[in-house]
């Protein structure tokens, strides 16, 4: 079995890749924005960054949860993700409601892909 860490702290690994497959922490937005079409273009650009460092991209999808901590987010939510994700290439899917761990947070999403 092959197993890779990217940027791991004592905490969590950014990611964890296993046997082709690449796991990936939650990603929450690293802007100052309140609105969640700018959050999750935020969190995406993050996920399209983490995933070229393991050397994929979002055409290789697996797995996707998202976070949402108002549900009356998801339609601006899926406009964005409608838009960034390739056509035919939709990964297995699940959003909730949760409460996040920084009240200034709308979203995260946590993906696995292949490499």
């Amino acid at each position: 079995m092959s197993l890779q860490r990217i940027d791991t702290t004592s905490r969590y690994s950014e990611a964890v890749i296993v046997n082709g497959l690449i796991f990936c922490a939650g990603m929450v937005p690293d802007t100052d924005a309140n609105d969640i079409t700018s959050q999750t273009e935020n969190v995406l650009k993050q996920v399209d960054a983490v995933l070229e460092r393991c050397f994929s991209d979002r055409g290789k999808l697996v797995d996707a949860t998202i976070f949402l901590a108002d549900l009356a987010d998801y339609a601006a939510m899926n406009q964005v993700w409608d838009a960034w994700l390739p056509v035919g290439k939709a990964p297995a899917r699940t959003t909730v409601a949760a409460k996040l761990a920084d009240p200034h947070w709308k979203i995260e999403i946590k993906i696995v892909a292949a490499q």
